[in-house]
């Protein structure tokens, strides 16, 4: 059972690195690393600002049509 449930959280973990949900864990570990006291974005406003840079960015089809 525990060979399964590593396996499990193995590829739980590569699930949330491919559709990037690891990068707002990464946001916040290194904003608080670097300033404890500094005003970290919610989810929603980290993902609206990684949209908005990712649309519009050509290399990522954002200036397509």
């Amino acid at each position: 059972m525990t060979r399964l449930r590593e396996a499990g959280a193995r590829a739980w973990w590569y699930v949330r690195e491919l559709n990037g949900e690891h990068a707002y864990d990464r946001y916040v570990a290194h904003a608080r690393s670097h300033d404890p006291h500094v005003r970290v974005l919610t989810r929603r406003e980290f993902e609206n600002r990684r949209v908005d840079r990712r649309d519009a960015d050509p290399r990522e089809g954002g200036g397509c049509c």
